[in-house]
């Protein structure tokens, strides 16, 4: 049965457990620094920070192995808020929160805001609309809920469907991360790196589920946010501008701009690098005009409708003790977070002030191209083809627009851009790859337990025994995990672009199932079934449509704006007219579905309907 990760001894010494794991970790950080003073070699040290972590979480995976259904679907329900906020944190902050968007921001500037902000703002609408509501039901998962309040395995079966294809697609993003990693790492080809990835995930996740993936995604949490902060309050102190990065970046920005114009940005590119982009302006303001408003608004709306119908997030508030505890763990998510997407503009700004600086040793731009190409940092990201240095000019020195990088390696290079001890990149690395890790966790499981628990076990199988059902979902998780692997392999989408299609998908078929399941009593089971139906398959039209518009789709450009990183507004949009007309023309629920949903919006008492294992 493995070690009883669980009860009230357990819970009460979570604060002593954790300080030690923290306290081990800091050591081992230590440890690398001195043996880095005696000559260790930066790829080994990168070895060993990524192997350590890995094993620690499965190490925790293995302590939390369980046979027991109600611990390998929810934790036991004793996850104490606090703990349960650094879990969700973790699991939300994926390798597109810690690898990509800093260095959105780096590259682009104001637009990439929208998704920190859509992000944060998608946890008020989980705080206010739904975690409460969906802990007081009692339910496993996502299409657990469906299922139980419009009733019918056709709507469980459509929630399924809804949830996979989200989490698949969000799945691959964070495969793609932990690849990214490990190629810089282990100097091994990314086609590798996927699996090898693939392999510390399976391990947290398969044998002790909900239970061992919260456990070690709280563990996760302490490496992730260690790793993105002490860069940026090195950089911020050695820099000048204090130790209050988050506050005092703004005279940086001013220094990027009087930089800007002298070095030359804005300047056309001598030549295109497929997949990289060169350096633009940092401070670069929003487009003027109202479709440009428009579009950083829906792009806003999408990440927090996205976040608010994300099956992986939505689950995690069915593992509290109360309904209580499920608004408290809210709370906690949202200041964990807070701590890292605060951050996120200071970082892009010190990284981007240590390359273009002439005042400063780590400036790349306005130096001999021969004294670029021997730092060390240049030929290792250049060697796995995500940097290059093209000498458009044949003048021999750097110019801003001969410099090509892919942005999704920002925040992996800073410590090398900024010229930090290498034990800060394996420390940043090993960031990396619990973010990417602890995500890809919760979407595995996520897609392993809805395919068990509500496909196999109430649709297919009602009378499957306890192991049977447990091995069913170990064994998805294992053909859903590689295939994921395998797609990521391919390279077929960047990590930012698979993770807002994962929010528009999600959004597109399960927000208003979800929302009106609570909030609109009179909601039915066609209505529901048309909503989750249509809302996909309208906006995974739009998808296709606007991706290849000389095609049979019938669009010859996007819809005022709306690109394929927004179509989860059409698809919503289609959600919500066909689950309300589908609705109101058929039969109203019978009296006991809707006495449930009225006592469902009294957030507090116990569960409307406790699960059965």
């Amino acid at each position: 049965m493995g070690m009883q990760w669980e009860g009230k001894s357990f819970v009460e010494n979570l604060p002593k457990i954790y300080g030690v794991y923290t306290g081990g970790f800091i050591a081992f950080f230590f440890l690398m620094a001195f043996f880095e003073t005696l000559g260790m070699g930066a790829d080994t040290i990168g070895i060993l920070f990524v192997a350590f972590t890995i094993v620690i979480y499965a190490f925790i995976g293995i302590l939390s192995r369980t046979m027991a259904v109600e611990a390998y679907y929810v934790a036991g329900r004793s996850v104490p808020p606090v703990f349960n906020g650094m879990a969700t944190a973790a699991d939300w902050m994926s390798g597109a929160s810690f690898v990509a968007m800093a260095g959105g921001i780096f590259i682009a500037g104001h637009s990439y805001m929208a998704f920190i902000v859509g992000w944060t703002g998608g946890y008020i609408l989980v705080a206010t609309l739904m975690a409460p509501y969906l802990r007081k039901f009692g339910c496993y998962t996502v299409p657990d809920f469906i299922g139980t309040r419009y009733g019918g395995k056709l709507a469980r079966f459509c929630a399924i469907v809804v949830l996979v294809v989200a989490s698949f697609t969000y799945v691959t993003a964070q495969i793609t991360a932990t690849g990214t990693i490990a190629a810089r790492a282990f100097q091994i080809p990314f086609e590798v790196g996927v699996w090898l990835g693939l392999a510390g995930i399976l391990v947290c996740s398969m044998l002790g589920g909900m239970r061992a993936v919260t456990w070690t995604q709280v563990a996760q949490y302490i490496v992730l946010i260690f790793a993105y902060l002490i860069p940026i309050f090195w950089m911020s102190g050695t820099q000048g501008f204090g130790w209050l990065p988050q506050f005092m970046y703004g005279p940086a920005v001013e220094r990027i701009m009087e930089l800007e114009p002298i070095i030359g940005v804005g300047t056309a590119a001598t030549e295109s690098v497929p997949g990289l982009r060169i350096l633009t302006a940092l401070h670069a303001t929003p487009k003027e005009g109202a479709l440009a408003a428009w579009q950083f608004v829906t792009l806003v709306a999408c990440m927090m409708i996205g976040t608010a119908s994300l099956p992986h997030i939505l689950m995690r508030y069915f593992t509290t003790p109360s309904v209580r505890a499920a608004r408290n763990s809210v709370a906690w998510s949202l200041f964990f977070i807070f701590l890292l997407y605060f951050s996120a503009p200071a970082l892009a700004t010190f990284s981007k002030l240590q390359m273009i600086d002439p005042h400063l040793a780590t400036s790349i731009i306005g130096k001999s191209i021969d004294e670029v190409m021997a730092l060390t940092w240049i030929q290792k990201w250049g060697a796995i083809g995500l940097l290059a240095v093209k000498d458009g000019n044949m003048d021999g020195i750097l110019q801003i627009n001969e410099f090509f990088i892919n942005p999704d390696i920002i925040v992996l290079a800073t410590p090398e851009i900024a010229g930090l001890p290498y034990v800060i990149s394996g420390l940043v690395a090993a960031g990396g790859m619990a973010a990417a890790m602890s995500t890809a966790d919760g979407l595995l499981l996520a897609m392993a337990n809805a395919l068990s628990h509500d496909l196999y076990y109430k649709i297919i199988d009602p009378k499957a025994e306890t192991r049977k059902r447990l091995l069913t979902a170990r064994i998805l998780l294992l053909v859903i995990g590689a295939g994921g692997a395998l797609v990521a392999s391919m390279k077929l989408t960047g990590i930012l672009g698979a993770v807002a299609w994962a929010f528009c998908f999600a959004m597109s078929g399960l927000f208003f199932p979800l929302v009106l399941g609570v909030w609109w009593k009179r909601a039915n089971r066609p209505g529901a079934i048309a909503g989750m139906v249509g809302g996909l398959a309208i906006g995974w039209w739009y998808l296709l449509a606007v991706r290849n518009p000389e095609a049979w789709y019938g669009i010859a450009k996007p819809w005022i704006g709306l690109d394929h990183l927004r179509f989860g507004i059409v698809g919503i949009v289609a959600s919500l007219v066909c689950m309300v007309v589908v609705t109101l023309l058929t039969k109203a629920p019978d009296e006991e579905t809707q006495r449930m949903v009225d006592e469902v919006r009294v957030p507090s008492g116990d569960t409307i309907i406790p699960s059965k294992a």
